[in-house]
């Protein structure tokens, strides 16, 4: 097991939120996401990978009535925050919730599902053994 990954021992253990700028979407992003209790909550600067966003927020919630509300509450938030409206996919089903907020986009999933698509490891090339 990678030290990355977490253990059993440690995957209750909240871990802190990653540093972003502060007043900027992306704390708002990361703030509204652990209010609401997300889990494993990880976020991938995607400066020279991507230029869909400066960052990739994935989270789970504990069912899909969790990510529904996660989704809309963040959407909510971030309207309030005056960072604009945003897009929202796949709410019905709750299964993979993509919100899309421009300079970030969100992925909240079901914890089944977002093993199965594992983001983390797609996104995250180039990005291990660098620190």
């Amino acid at each position: 097991m990678t030290p990355a990954q977490p253990t059993p021992a440690t995957a209750g253990t909240p871990t802190p939120l990653p540093p972003s700028e502060p007043g900027s979407l992306h704390e708002l992003v990361l703030k509204s996401l652990d209010d609401d209790q997300a889990q494993e909550l990880v976020s991938i600067p995607l400066g020279g990978k991507s230029s869909i966003a400066d960052h990739m927020v994935i989270a789970s919630g504990r069912s899909t009535r969790q990510v529904a509300a996660m989704a809309q509450k963040l959407a909510e938030r971030i309207k309030h925050g005056g960072f604009g409206h945003v897009r929202i996919e796949g709410l019905p089903a709750a299964d993979w919730v993509l919100v899309d907020a421009g300079d970030v986009v969100v992925h909240l999933f079901r914890p089944e599902v977002r093993t199965f698509y594992n983001l983390e490891r797609m996104w995250a090339f180039g990005d291990s053994g660098n620190a």
